[in-house]
Parts: C-alpha cells; sequence; structure tokens
C-alpha cells in the first residue's frame, strides 16, 4: 500500500529534473541493481524516482530518501496510482524475489513476487504508460540445466529452467515478449547473469565471503571461512558494467528480443575466493558446509555476449576491481 507521504516525494522527485524532461521510473529502487540504475539516470539529471516495499529498516531510516516511494507491485492499484501520476518515459522493473538459492525455501514467494508483480507493472504501464520504455530484469537462470558443451549460451537456445527462481524468470521474459507483440510496447529483455557489486545482501557466494572476511579481519570471527560448492564456474558482470549494457539495450536494442548481459568469461568460484582473501589480507581456514550447498547448481554458467557487444558493450571493470570495491564495502557495513 501506499504511505501517507507518497504523494509529497513525488511532487519533489518530479520538481528535482534539471537538465532534462526524461522521467524514470525504478521498482527495486534500493536494491542493488536498481540504486546503480537510479544514480547511472540521476547522473544524468533525469528525474528519477524508486519504488520499493515499506520493510522495518526502511521506517528506521532517520534520513528518509525522497526519491523512493514506498509501494509493494503486488498492490496493482497503488502501483497504478503511481504510474499515473508520475507518468514515466522509462520503466525500469528490478523488483524481485531476486536469490536463486533461496527460491526453494521460498517458492510461492518467489513465483508470486517475480510473475504476478511483473504482470502487475506490465500492466500499469499499458493503463497509464503504453509509450515508455520498459526493462524487465530476466536471468540466466532460464537456461536451466546446463552441460560445459553448452557453453557460452546464446540467445536463441532453449530454455530448460529447473529452479523456482529460474522459471520464475522464464515466465517474466514471456510476459514482457507477450506485451510487446500484442500491444506494441517497448519492451526489453535483458538475460542478466551475475551482477557483483556494493550494496548488496550477503544472500549471493561472493557477498557472503566478502562478508566473513571483513568480519575476520575486524577480528570479530574466528579465521575460519564457510563455504558452499567452490567448484562451480560463472559469468559474473559488475553491476556498473550491467547497467551501461541495459542502458545500451534500451537505447540501440530491439524490444521484445532477450540479450545476455555478461562478459564472456567464466570464473570459478573458487578463484573468487582466493581473490578475496587475498584482497583481504587474512590468512583463513576454509571449510565447507552444508548449509550453502543447493539443490540443483550448474557446474559451467558461460554468457555469449556477441549480441550485446554489437550495441557497443565493453567491459571497463576487472573482477579484481569489483572484489576490491565490495570488500571495502563490507567493511565499511560490519
Amino acid at each position: 500500500m501506499i504511505l501517507g507521504d507518497n504523494a509529497d516525494r513525488l511532487n519533489v522527485t518530479m520538481r528535482n529534473g534539471k537538465d532534462t524532461d526524461m522521467k524514470v521510473l525504478v521498482t527495486g529502487g534500493t536494491g542493488m541493481v536498481g540504486s546503480h540504475f537510479m544514480k547511472s539516470f540521476s547522473d544524468d539529471k533525469a528525474r528519477v524516482l524508486g519504488i520499493a516495499r515499506n520493510s522495518a529498516s526502511s521506517r528506521m531510516a532517520a534520513i528518509q530518501d525522497d526519491r523512493i516511494v514506498r509501494c509493494d507491485i503486488l498492490e496493482r492499484d497503488a502501483l497504478m496510482k503511481i504510474m499515473k501520476d508520475f507518468q514515466p518515459d522509462v520503466v525500469i522493473h528490478m523488483a524481485a524475489q531476486a536469490f536463486n538459492g533461496d527460491s526453494w525455501n521460498l517458492e510461492y514467494v518467489t513465483h508470486n513476487t517475480n510473475y504476478i508483480g511483473t504482470l502487475n507493472v506490465l500492466y500499469c504501464c499499458r493503463e497509464a504508460a503504453r509509450d515508455a520504455k520498459i526493462l524487465l530484469a530476466c536471468s540466466s537462470a532460464e537456461y536451466g540445466n546446463i552441460k560445459e558443451s553448452d557453453c557460452p549460451l546464446k540467445e536463441d537456445r532453449l530454455l530448460m529452467p529447473h529452479t523456482p527462481y529460474g522459471v520464475s524468470k522464464a515466465g517474466v521474459e514471456t510476459l514482457g515478449r507477450q506485451y510487446a507483440l500484442n500491444y506494441g510496447m517497448k519492451i526489453f529483455l535483458p538475460r542478466m547473469f551475475i551482477h557483483v557489486g556494493t550494496g548488496h545482501p550477503p544472500a549471493t557466494a561472493i557477498q557472503n565471503f566478502a562478508r566473513q572476511l571483513a568480519l575476520i579481519k575486524a577480528g570479530k570471527l574466528e579465521p575460519e571461512i564457510h563455504v558452499g560448492n567452490l567448484t562451480t564456474y560463472r559469468d559474473y558482470i559488475d553491476v556498473r558494467d550491467g547497467v551501461r549494457a541495459m542502458r545500451l539495450l534500451m537505447d540501440k536494442g530491439n524490444p521484445g528480443e532477450p540479450y545476455n548481459i555478461c562478459n564472456g568469461k567464466a570464473y570459478q568460484i573458487k578463484e573468487i575466493l582466493d581473490m578475496l582473501i587475498d584482497i583481504s589480507g587474512t590468512d583463513v581456514k576454509v571449510v565447507q558446509d552444508e548449509r550453502f550447498m543447493r539443490v540443483a547448481d550448474e557446474p559451467l554458467l558461460l554468457g555469449d555476449d556477441t549480441k550485446i557487444k554489437k550495441l557497443g558493450y565493453t567491459r571497463e571493470y576487472s573482477m579484481r576491481q569489483t572484489l576490491e570495491d565490495v570488500f571495502a564495502d563490507w567493511e565499511t557495513r560490519i
């Protein structure tokens, strides 16, 4: 539901645009990718408004962000009012149950938030902002259980997701394609590989490694790091690179067509852990912990980046640069 002061925040946000009339609405505006989108568009002087749920931590904040409206995307009437009042030119839909590993324990929440939430966003856009450019957060998890010989993964590959999260994101992408075809809407479909950056909870391997190492370095944990499966390979992309790639997609790509957002290079998770240990300067014992083992875990997830490169994407951040920033971020958060 919408809180009473949201109307004032809408007015403040709409007055603060300076050099451009472009209005950008970001769902999941307090999340890692959403907040980087908000920064990117704000840096370009667009009028930016974020949507985020009214969490306990948000209610406790001493200073509220005037650019954030508190609304759950499952509340369609509330979402419709925001859409009609703000009239966005661009909609970035990042709100989701975004953690693949958690989706087995949160199966209903995953499908409801990701599929029905996206349906609500698309319906409200159709009714109140049909001419807007709309970006939907799709996922590499849609590819499913793949063999090494299948990689690098091309966008025309048959989708065979095998996790609740992957299935929900295949539904998101299919909804986006349906709305693009049926209603002529400009809907862009980035298949996001693993985005890494600052401001992320410790729900992924890299963030959990960095959090533990920061605590160990600060003397708040014994020098022992708990890990899951270290043998898998993943195609990681810095969130700042990912946001640039997705903005390129909206500027130059084809609506209704999937594009891998990746770097075309896979790192073994053990290699990532070793880099983070080196960055932290700690001497730790590595302990495999059953709590961090997944029901299903693809041995290799590597994307083909040909399509996004044809739009002009080039990588700016090395893996080590990304990890240095993530570790430094956790040092300030513990």
